[in-house]
């Protein structure tokens, strides 16, 4: 695997555009749009909030029912979230838009909004930034870039990356951009996530493939417990790397899954780390697990735990609070027999050893909490099964930006 610059673009094909439509912000670009030159398998998931946004479940019946998709809308600042039938209409009147701009049909045109809930979408602002962006799409890397720059909204950057794998002889190529920073907490945050790869692919394991990667993925990972109305994950395959189709689960397959995680968990991961006013990426790591099931209720317990979230941004060894939050999870386990470790790159510490507190250094402890990205790692000693889950800590900006969001 061969790690690229870029995102959205840097499959074949694939084109973005991004444009200042004046839905919310001001002086800054609120729009993006992607398309491909050739139809897409088109795979997708969602949240699992009974509240579904209006272009959810606009999605959902595209990537159901439609032959392909060949472009993607996406706007910033409304969520057209409990917005009723005119919400919904107003998915099918952006898709009917885009579809006379680029010359596809209308069912193949999917759309993902972010931002404030309960608002109704100016749709002469957004039709006219179909119009603006339809001519100016393109296919360089700083295209996918600005894109990626025009979805966030509470996000303080852009997330995107791409990997490129050799598959039946061919050059494949993944790419990827997402936005989300709070209401983070996916179940499939506010989180949506595009993945574009021209490889040739049978849409039953294109949605397979996206299905089971994100339960480590995105799923994975918290900022604040919430999950949003309008979470969406969307992969986009054409076939342009001119590969043999991928009918089955052979070795094709299991390369184009590796890439797909990558890309998957890097994006997530980047969601985490950029949780709204955080200053650190916690990671947690359960090892030692009778089963995989276990070690996820664990690691989402202990990430999701605010009093711990707190100890992470105070850079304190606050072990007792990460023992609480495993055993409140619901999760059985013996906390005689836990060990727990601290890591960075300012070096790693264990903590305590079969539930009891060593004799350790506060101040080694604190350096290696002060880190950017800090990792907890729990042993409960009963089995070899494992997970990985990813949050932030807790800030008093968190509460700030979210005290006025609406303003």
């Amino acid at each position: 695997m061969k790690m690229i610059e870029g995102g959205v673009t840097a499959a074949m094909g694939f084109q973005a555009a991004s444009t200042a439509a004046g839905i919310k912000y001001k002086n800054r670009k609120d729009m993006a749009m992607i398309y491909s030159e050739k139809p897409c398998m088109a795979a997708g998931t969602f949240t699992t909030n009974i509240v579904k946004a209006a272009p959810v479940k606009w999605d959902q019946q595209i990537v159901k029912h439609s032959a392909f998709a060949q472009a993607v809308v996406i706007n910033a600042g409304i969520a057209n979230a409990c917005t009723g039938a005119e919400g919904l209409g107003y998915c099918s009147d952006t898709a009917k838009a885009a579809a006379a701009a680029l010359k596809v049909p209308e069912e193949a045109v999917l759309v993902a909004s972010t931002g404030v809930i309960g608002m109704q979408l100016p749709m002469d602002k957004l039709c006219a930034g179909i119009q603006a962006m339809a001519p100016q799409l393109g296919g360089s890397l700083e295209d996918g870039t600005e894109a990626a720059k025009a979805i966030m909204t509470t996000d303080t950057k852009k997330k995107e990356v791409a990997v490129q794998v050799e598959i039946g002889g061919k050059t494949v190529t993944v790419g990827g951009m997402c936005k989300g920073s709070g209401m983070i907490h996916p179940n499939m945050c506010t989180m949506l996530a595009f993945v574009t790869t021209d490889l040739a692919i049978s849409k039953e394991l294109l949605q397979e493939a996206l299905s089971e990667d994100i339960k480590d993925t995105y799923n994975m990972i918290s900022v604040d417990g919430d999950t949003s109305t309008n979470d969406t994950v969307l992969l986009l395959a054409n076939g342009m790397a001119g590969n043999a189709e991928i009918t089955e689960k052979n070795e094709d397959y299991q390369t184009f899954c590796k890439a797909l995680n990558y890309i998957n968990e890097t994006l997530a991961k980047k969601m985490a780390g950029d949780g709204e006013g955080c200053t650190a990426l916690f990671e947690v790591k359960v090892i030692g697990a009778e089963s995989k099931a276990q070690a996820v209720t664990l690691s989402k317990s202990i990430i999701t735990s605010s009093l711990t979230k707190a100890a992470i941004f105070g850079h304190d060894a606050n072990w007792g609070r990460i023992l609480c939050a495993m055993g409140y999870s619901g999760a059985q386990f013996d906390p005689e027999q836990v060990d727990l470790f601290f890591e960075s790159a300012a070096g790693k510490l264990q903590i305590i050893k079969d539930g009891v507190a060593l004799d350790y250094s506060e101040e080694e402890a604190t350096k290696i909490l002060s880190e950017p990205e800090v990792t907890a790692i729990a042993d409960v000693k009963m089995g070899d099964a494992a997970a990985t889950a990813w949050g932030c800590d807790l800030t008093f900006d968190y509460v700030k930006i979210n005290a006025d969001y609406r303003s």
